[in-house]
């Protein structure tokens, strides 16, 4: 491979990892901007230990957990490189990952995706979870959960050798961090004051929409490291295919959203315009590289009318879920999974049956391992906070701190 080439596909990779950290600001503000002033630092300290411990946990075993090398005619389920991480002998030459990018490349690259599974667990939880409670369940789902479903695929696992396809994870990272998130809301239970007692839901505003607002572009810009790193090389008609779909699927997420919400409710609602985009973004993320413009935009749109359809399904079995990340991650990333099946280039019954049978593996590994992590810490410490913490805010209670201090007092 031409060296030029080869420079100019890590290079690629590399700004495509620095975009997918950039999305943790993204996930920081949509969170806090959609939830009350006073926990503002707990979310943020939430967000700064998932990508700080996430890292550390995916250097010292989870890159090597995920990409075991599996053996060929071993299970494909699970597999163990050793800890810590060392370069090969060809990791830094053309020869590595067919001269898309170095080993050290692919490492962080990958680690940037680890951490993403349980942020979207913290905005599902947020306002009234222990802040131990979560530091420790990050460390076992980041750690062993995420990477041992991403060796199902990505690793050459036993779904990859079945055809299963998820291109940048619509399931394998967004599903996986939805699950968690659909378990922990119903272990935890509503914030006081979100249901009245004829059980129907209030809205508890967020404090700053315009940092939510902030925060969902900076997410979409994100997204174009994502998936267009996902393409694994700096390709330029994959690449460009890739980037086209995924800004389409966003932009008609959004208008799907915002449309089904006026007819239903009458009102221009942006937080529902804003989780219409990334309902778009999570749906085309299985497939971005699949798909024409015009089935992007189906997908995207499509994906906006379950925003607001999966928002009033949750409201409706009396969970919480402050940001929406239920529907946004876990609904519209099973829907961009399964819709591998039904639009692209691998269109077909026997596709769609695969990527089925993949969202429901899945599904009920990350279930059953939520439940454990979290009804051992509920068992043994307990996982929501006392109801005068609420009340009164977490930052004050676990942190000692307020995000907005009044300086005008001595």
């Amino acid at each position: 491979m031409d060296a030029g080439l080869f420079t100019a596909n890590n290079v690629w990779m590399m700004v495509a990892t620095a975009l997918v950290f950039f999305m943790h600001t993204g996930f920081s503000f949509l969170e806090i901007g959609l939830t009350r002033e006073k926990n503002t630092i707990n979310i943020l300290f939430k967000n700064i230990f998932i990508i700080t411990a996430g890292l550390l946990l995916y250097y010292a075993w989870g890159f090597n957990m995920m990409y075991p090398g599996f053996e060929e005619g071993s299970s494909g389920i699970f597999g163990f490189a050793g800890f810590g991480i060392a370069a090969p002998e060809n990791g830094m030459t053309p020869e590595y990952a067919d001269g898309g990018y170095t080993w050290w490349t692919d490492f962080l690259f990958q680690g940037m995706f680890a951490a993403t599974a349980a942020t979207i667990v913290s905005g599902a939880v947020a306002e009234r979870v222990k802040i131990g409670a979560f530091m420790i369940f990050t460390v076992f789902y980041v750690g062993l959960v995420y990477p041992i479903v991403g060796a199902w695929k990505w690793g050459g696992g036993f779904l990859d050798s079945w055809g299963f396809y998820d291109f940048a994870g619509s399931t394998l990272v967004h599903s996986v961090g939805g699950w968690a998130a659909l378990v922990a809301i119903a272990l935890l239970g509503a914030r006081i004051g979100k249901f009245g007692e004829d059980g129907k839901p209030k809205a508890i505003p967020g404090h700053s929409i315009p940092m939510a607002t902030a925060g969902v572009l900076i997410l979409w810009l994100g997204w174009f490291g994502f998936n267009g790193g996902s393409v694994l090389s700096a390709d330029p008609e994959l690449t460009s295919l890739v980037l086209v779909t995924t800004s389409l699927a966003a932009a008609a997420g959004g208008m799907g959203a915002v449309l089904l919400n006026y007819i239903m409710y009458k009102n221009l609602d942006l937080t529902m315009f804003l989780n219409g985009i990334l309902g778009g973004l999570v749906g085309i993320t299985a497939g971005a590289d699949l798909m024409s413009p015009d089935e992007a935009i189906i997908i995207g749109f499509l994906a906006g009318l379950i925003i607001v359809l999966g928002v009033a399904f949750i409201d409706k079995l009396k969970l919480d879920d402050p940001v929406g990340a239920v529907t946004v991650h876990l609904i519209c990333g099973i829907w961009g999974t399964l819709a591998v099946g039904i639009f692209g280039s691998k269109a077909g019954g026997d596709q769609f049956l695969v990527q089925l049978y993949g969202v429901l593996i899945v599904g009920v590994f990350c279930v059953v391992c939520t439940l454990i992590i979290l009804g051992a810490l509920k068992a043994i410490m307990g996982i929501r906070v006392s109801k005068e913490e609420e009340v009164e805010g977490l930052d004050i209670h676990e942190h000692g701190m307020d995000a907005y201090p009044d300086f005008t007092n001595d």
